[in-house]
């Protein structure tokens, strides 16, 4: 059995998909690029304002299904850059502090609305 979380807080699906779906304990959340959920807008910036962003419209998509942050199992990281690997870390890291999830990071070609990082999540209930 599966259910669908959706909330205000963060961006709008703009396709055929779910923000996160709850099934078997865990929460899938899918990947997340600096939109702006009031606006609806891609917030352009550097990768540390964009990290920030995908970061906080993750953390109010766990919320709604009932998993913190700590609650963060897995992560993957798209870079479009490996060079900003370090910049994205350092936001990361504030998100993430103790006891750390897995995590893979890897850079694509690219990314919607040319976006310079996109990261999805898999949270336990």
């Amino acid at each position: 059995m599966k259910n669908v979380v959706v909330t205000d807080r963060a961006p709008k699906p703009i396709g055929p998909y779910s923000q996160a779906v709850k099934a078997n304990s865990f929460v899938y959340v899918s990947g997340q690029i600096a939109i702006d959920p009031k606006t609806g807008e891609f917030t352009p910036g550097d990768v540390k304002q964009q990290t920030e962003r995908v970061l906080e419209n993750l953390k109010a998509i766990l919320e709604a299904s009932g998993a913190p942050m700590n609650h963060v199992v897995k992560v993957t990281v798209y870079l479009k850059s490996m060079d900003d690997f370090a910049a994205m870390n350092e936001v990361y890291a504030r998100y993430f502090t103790a006891a750390p999830p897995a995590r893979s990071t890897v850079q694509v070609a690219r990314l919607p609305k040319d976006a310079l990082v996109e990261i999805d999540v898999v949270g336990a209930l």
